[in-house]
């Protein structure tokens, strides 16, 4: 099979909206389309408008997909493709046989992978990786912090496919309570709902007068885009919130370094538009803390992709099936 010339499906269920693209298999989107997911109405209402939205955009395209890829926030069994637990989905879809349901539907294999795992596959072969990365780290931070490894070229699966969950890693031994059960989880600290927490605190309570300005004294519109812009204009003790949770951050991504020695760490996710000051603050961080080797070599970059990291992650996992992992199709 040619691979590049033919053209593959790729759907990134996300909680609030589902996004699907058409492309062929060096990443070139010949269409695409966003849906609210509304998960409400259950899982089978929500394979039949995906299975609507490809049969759409391949009819827009002029070509039916050869196989589909989908990323799914939670856990799957990718042997039986089955989505086992989605947390943040009303009804979670436990058990939900999501392959059989849709390849049925779109007419053509399809294969399950957790989202930001996916995203990875697409960090790895069209951003930064594509540069030549052979072990390479993505943390999505976001309103969780989802991971993703790859190690010699092969995204690291484990026996589970929940290998690579680098948001809940421990990095203080007695901090919040996280969603997972754990106390201190890095998403506890440096996700976007506790770095925002911070700031809507230093509005309310009158530290924060540039960022009271940027929001129009909204709390609501807080995000940690808008703190680094408060920063920048003169808040100190917004930038003080932000530097604390790149420094969590920091610490997170120096214990994943010592632990892999990877080429690439990707930094994705909304969290990631604070810019510089998170940037500066992690490599920072991963210079004084990795102290065992030469950490020069090591580069850590924002993702190139943004949100089209999942879409372009499924058109892999389309193209590749059952090896991403250095499993064997079945």
């Amino acid at each position: 099979m040619s691979g590049m010339s033919e053209v593959y499906a790729s759907v990134d269920l996300g909680g609030s909206k589902v996004a699907c693209a058409l492309a062929t298999g060096d990443g070139n989107v010949l269409a695409e389309r966003t849906i609210p997911t509304q998960s409400h109405q259950g899982s089978q209402a929500v394979f039949a408008r995906i299975a609507a939205l490809v049969s759409e955009l391949a009819a827009e395209a002029g070509c039916q997909p050869a196989a589909l890829g989908m990323g799914v926030p939670g856990l799957v069994d990718l042997e039986a493709g089955v989505v086992e637990f989605l947390p943040n989905l009303p009804t979670q879809w436990r058990d939900v046989p999501a392959r059989d349901m849709l390849s049925s539907q779109v007419g053509c294999p399809v294969h399950l992978l957790n989202d930001v795992r996916m995203a990875t596959l697409g960090e790895l072969v069209f951003g930064h990786g594509s540069r030549g990365a052979c072990t390479m780290v993505f943390f999505a931070l976001g309103t969780g912090i989802g991971g993703g490894v790859v190690v010699d070229g092969k995204l690291r699966l484990g026996p589970l496919g929940a290998a690579g969950e680098l948001g809940h890693q421990t990095i203080l031994p007695d901090g919040p309570r996280c969603g997972c059960g754990n106390r201190g989880c890095l998403e506890t600290l440096a996700a976007g709902p506790a770095i925002t927490a911070q700031g809507v605190w230093l509005l309310h309570s009158g530290r924060a007068p540039r960022l009271h300005e940027l929001v129009g004294g909204d709390a609501a519109a807080v995000t940690p885009k808008e703190m680094a812009q408060a920063a920048e204009a003169g808040d100190e003790a917004v930038r003080e919130a932000l530097v604390r949770a790149a420094e969590y951050l920091g610490i997170g991504v120096a214990n994943v370094v010592t632990a892999l020695h990877p080429e690439l760490v990707v930094l994705g996710g909304g969290v990631a538009e604070m810019g510089p000051l998170l940037l500066d603050v992690v490599r920072e961080s991963v210079r004084r803390r990795v102290r065992m080797f030469p950490t020069e070599d090591v580069r850590i970059e924002r993702s190139l992709l943004g949100d089209k990291a999942g879409l372009l992650g499924g058109i892999v996992l389309a193209m590749k099936g059952g090896s991403i992992g250095g499993r064997k199709p079945r």
